[in-house]
Formats: structure tokens, sequence, C-alpha cells
């Protein structure tokens, strides 16, 4: 049998493809290892708490608003499968999260089968994908979707490293690290979550790194140092025996008394070497794609320090036709930018890549809705979408709207990614809107606490450009051309309907495009 889609991996990016793909009837199957949804969150984070966003109560009445604070939620037709309603921590327990997945999965009614280790896939020459798992059972299919996640954790070509307790194997009970010294490997959140955890008995904790420390904050990445993770912070700043090391880790030795002995080669000193002594060295430097399963019949092509699989803008590998990814590993096309490595921001990414498919192997043009090609009526449906989608809200700079316009007729077309209509996914447009959001282009380079940094004053027209808070951006392309970009002025509470500030100049410039 010959399916026209096998997925591999039931985590949230897999479960949300298929339940989209049963919705509409297709015929597909997904393949995973674990005895249910989600294993990936039985075990990860190791301290168990989430540090993506349940905010239960948000004061809208309008669940697609809600959407924009909640990060944990795949998206449905049933109103009722939201993880808001398994928990009303702001940042959950991944228990509840594995519980909501297999709700998910149960409601949706999406074709799984458990239990099943993928060890080969191949391709043969008609283009037909082979995958294998370890019982010897084969599956056939004219379209793979790998939504996998990054499962193999990242180890640096450190000499010595493998000395060191790994993140995803090491024993979190913070009692078996009293008094002792401690170095940390890597400086991402699971480094960090993992230095917090120690803080009351670990004697000495260093958390090294070679790159400098990027905080979510200033950033705006989700990715970067979160600040429910950085308590560890203070105990360095004021001076209680921890430390964050700038610098890499050039070695590290066993000894006789069986800690180990670290070379080090700081960032910003002039001690350029210095050997430092622990009881333990624990290594959180991050996790990789493992491509180990692909012959090279498809093997795909890598990228990013071989990290992630490289990707086209229709989230397809650029070396091998049919082969399709979904869910954290297609952060590559927004790598520590963008939300593609969340679920709050692949769930919407998983959607658009079903509509993709749709488009390519099912007849099915991406949706679209009849308006009013007249500037004003152009203006008010941009503007009615950036006050209310979450897919737009989450997906900054990623995901885009888009309004062809042709004479007197205009389409409107939700969450395309913007790359996919910039290479012509789309098709051909004589007048094409693009509509995202965005934040300056230095808005990660200014602290926003600091009152003496200039910036631009809430609802200022003439100085919208400059803004660096996320707010709208529209541009005209003529016949696939760049021909212009007009930005809405920031606002505080993200309501870009002032006529005078946002519907009027909005409109003014669709008028102006379309000459």
């Amino acid at each position: 049998m010959v399916r026209d889609y096998l997925i591999i991996g039931a985590g949230p990016a897999g479960l949300q493809l298929a339940a989209l793909l049963e919705r509409d009837g297709r015929d597909y199957l997904v393949l995973e290892r674990g005895s249910g949804p989600g294993t990936f969150f039985t075990k990860y984070p190791r301290h168990r708490q989430l540090i993506s966003v349940n905010k239960v109560h948000t004061g809208y009445t309008d669940p697609e608003l809600d959407l924009r604070m909640d990060w944990n939620s795949l998206l449905s037709d049933d109103p009722e499968l939201l993880f808001t309603r398994y928990s009303e921590e702001y940042f959950p327990h991944a228990d509840d999260f594995v519980r909501y997945l297999a709700d998910f999965a149960d409601r949706t009614g999406v074709r799984v089968e458990y239990g099943t280790e993928v060890v080969r896939v191949s391709r043969a020459d008609d283009g037909l994908f082979t995958v294998s798992d370890a019982a010897g059972r084969q599956w056939r299919a004219r379209r793979l979707v790998v939504a996998t996640g990054v499962s193999r954790l990242n180890e640096p070509p450190i000499p010595g490293i493998q000395l060191a307790e790994r993140y995803d194997e090491f024993d979190t009970d913070p009692a078996t690290f009293t008094n002792q010294r401690v170095l940390i490997v890597g400086k991402g959140n699971s480094a960090f979550e993992t230095a917090d955890s120690l803080l009351a008995k670990a004697a000495v904790i260093h958390v090294a790194g070679p790159h400098s420390l990027r905080l979510a904050w200033k950033t705006h990445f989700v990715g970067h140092l979160r600040a429910v993770n950085n308590n560890f912070l203070d105990s360095y700043q004021l001076k209680s025996q921890n430390a964050v090391l700038d610098g890499t880790v050039e070695n590290v030795e066993k000894t006789d008394d069986g800690g180990f002995r670290v070379t080090f080669r700081y960032a910003r000193t002039t001690e350029r070497l210095r050997e430092l002594h622990y009881d333990r060295v624990i290594l959180c430097a991050g996790f990789r794609f493992d491509a180990g399963v692909f012959d090279e019949t498809c093997r795909p092509a890598l990228a990013i320090n071989d990290r992630f699989p490289e990707q086209t803008s229709s989230y397809e590998s650029v070396n091998v036709p049919g082969l399709y990814f979904a869910g954290t590993l297609t952060q590559q096309l927004d790598f520590k930018r963008g939300t593609n490595g969340f679920i709050h921001g692949y769930r919407y990414g998983t959607r658009a890549l079903h509509r993709v498919l749709d488009a390519r192997h099912h007849d099915t043009p991406w949706p679209a809705r009849p308006i009013t090609a007249a500037p004003e009526a152009v203006a008010d449906a941009v503007v009615a979408r950036v006050n209310r989608s979450s897919g737009l809200w989450q997906q900054f700079s990623v995901l885009g709207d888009v309004v062809d316009v042709d004479g007197d007729r205009a389409v409107y077309q939700e969450e395309v990614p913007l790359a996919y209509a910039v290479d012509g996914g789309l098709g051909p447009a004589a007048h094409r809107f693009v509509v995202d959001l965005e934040y300056g282009p230095d808005h990660d380079g200014v602290d926003p606490f600091d009152i003496n940094v200039p910036r631009v004053t809430e609802n200022d027209v003439e100085h919208a450009m400059d803004s660096s808070y996320l707010h709208p951006v529209v541009r005209h392309y003529r016949d696939g051309v760049l021909a212009g970009t007009h930005h809405l002025a920031e606002n505080l509470e993200n309501e870009w309907d002032i006529p005078p500030v946002h519907q009027q100049p909005l409109a003014a410039f669709v008028k102006e495009s379309l000459g």
C-alpha cells in the first residue's frame, strides 16, 4: 500500500498536521517511537517546568485573541481542545502537557502507529519513500513529513567532553550536588534551568559558553535566556560564589581524586588560559536534528553547523523532493529570530504547510475571500486582521496576510509564509500587498527599560517607520517586484484602529500604490 503521507513523530507538530489531514479525509499515517503522543515531554524539560506561557485569564472574549497568550494549545475546530483547561499555572508542568496531547490525539481521531521506531528511510527512483522500523515492518508513501524535533544532544567538539554528565541523563536531584563545585557547559535555557535548580545545594556553580549571554526580554527571541530561568544571574552579580564564564572549554580531564580538571580560554581577558577544577561537569549545549535514519538516496542537506535540515520556503528539503519538515525543525527558516522552534509558532507554520500540500497535491488553492478593491476597504480588512490575528502575532516576520488586487477585484489570503509569497508560491499578481507584524531592525540592541534611550512615541504617524516595538508593516509588490513599504504606528495596546493614525494613512498608501 502506498500512502499519500507518512508523518514521523507524534509530538505537537505531528499531531497538528495529522489532525488537519484527518479533518480533510486525506490518506496519511503517523509513526511514533513512544507508547503515546508527546514522548519528548515525558522527559523534557528535565526539571519539568515549561517556559511556554499559559495565560488563562486575558480579559478577552475572542478566542483568537486568547491564543496570543496561550503558547501551548494546538489549533483545532473543537473549542474544548485548549491547554488552558488543563492547568492555570503560568509556567505549567510538563506532565499536564503530555496529558493534553493524549486527549488531543484521541478527540481528533488521528491515526498513529505507536511503538514504531524508524530505523531507515530510503527513496526509490520513482520518488516513493520507504520507511522501515526496528521490527522489520515497512511503509511506503509519496510524501514524507519529519516532525521528530531536535532529538539528539548537541555535543561540541571538546576533547574529553564525553566525560561530562549529559543534560538528557544526569541525576536532577539537587541533593546529589551538595557542597560540590559544578561546571555547566552551555548558556541556553537548559543550562540556566539546571543552574537555578542547584542554587540551594551546590557550593560553586559556573555556567560557561563562548557567546555573549542574550536575554529574551531584550532580543524578543523566546529561545534566548528567559527571566524564569535567570535567578542564577542575581547570584553571580551579587557575589554568591557563582559565575558566568565567557569563553571556551578547551579540554576536560579526569583527576585522581575523581574530580575534573578543565582548561578554559577566556574571551575577554588578557589571561587567555586557565586551569579550573570541579567535582561535576554537566553538558547542556542544546539539541540537533538526527539525520542518521536517512540513507544516501534521500539524506537531506543540513544547515547551521549541521544542526537542522535545510529547507525551502515550502518547508521542503532543498535537495530531496517530497521530503517536508514540521515543528521545531523548521526553525532553520528563522533561526534565533522568530518562533518556528516553539509550539506557539510552529502550530501556525504546520497549518501553512498543510495549505502548501493542499495547493500542490490536491488542487486546493490557498484559502481566499473576496474583498472590495477600494483602498479604504483594503485598509479596513488589513487593520481588522492585525488587531485580531494570533497567527500574525505569534509568527511575526514569518507569516503574513496577502491581498491581491487586479482591477476592481481583490482577494484576501491569510497567514502565508512571507518567503513563500515572495517566491511566487501564490502565483502572479499585478498588485500584491503583504502585511506582517515586525519589530524594528535594531530592536535587539536597545535596552527597553532604559528611559534615556529615545524611542518613537505611541501613535506617531510621521516616524512610524522608526518604531522598534512590534507593529504592522505593509509592502506593495507590483508584478512581483517590491514597489513600496508602509509602517503603521506602534500602539501600546496593539490596537491599530485609530482612523487618522492607522486606517487613513494606510488607505492613502494603497491608493498611491494602485495608481
